[in-house]
């Protein structure tokens, strides 16, 4: 039968761990293709000369690939982290009533407890946290750009 015995169930409905898998699911193409797109331009025989120059594929992985894929995985990351906090369908249907998140407090604010101020409060800390990031990444590649120069 297993590690469970024949009369315990594995509970994984309402529970945060189905939030997790439903946002996994759901959001995974949001990060693959712009981290496919980085990576299909990575030149191969950057990482044969680092073979030749005696580099374990650990190690040319964190030194070479990483690097030059960032612009894959923040963009990526930007992709998925602005639905995911506003995310309000995916916690409700899997997690039920004791999940919290900040787009499911939202929801339930504006359209359940009809509390617009708190609501309005909430969205401004949705706003700040999604502007916050987007704001410090536009102003540490403009220093970086200007370095550049």
């Amino acid at each position: 039968v297993g590690i469970l015995g024949p009369d315990q169930q594995v509970r994984i409905f309402n529970t945060e761990w189905a939030v997790y898998v439903g946002i996994v699911y759901s959001y995974l193409p949001f990060m693959i293709l712009p981290l496919y797109a980085a990576l299909e331009k990575l030149d191969g025989t950057l990482l044969e000369a680092a073979q030749d120059l005696g580099c374990r594929p650990i190690k040319a992985f964190w030194v070479i690939t990483f690097p030059l894929s960032l612009p894959g995985v923040i963009a990526g990351s930007f992709l998925c982290f602005i639905p995911i906090m506003g995310e309000f369908v995916i916690p409700d249907l899997l997690g039920g009533s004791s999940t919290l998140m900040i787009g499911r407090t939202l929801w339930t604010e504006f359209f359940s407890n009809r509390d617009w101020p708190l609501a309005s409060a909430v969205a401004v800390v949705l706003l700040v946290l999604l502007v916050g990031p987007i704001v410090a990444y536009r102003d540490i590649e403009a220093r970086r750009w200007e370095k550049a120069k």
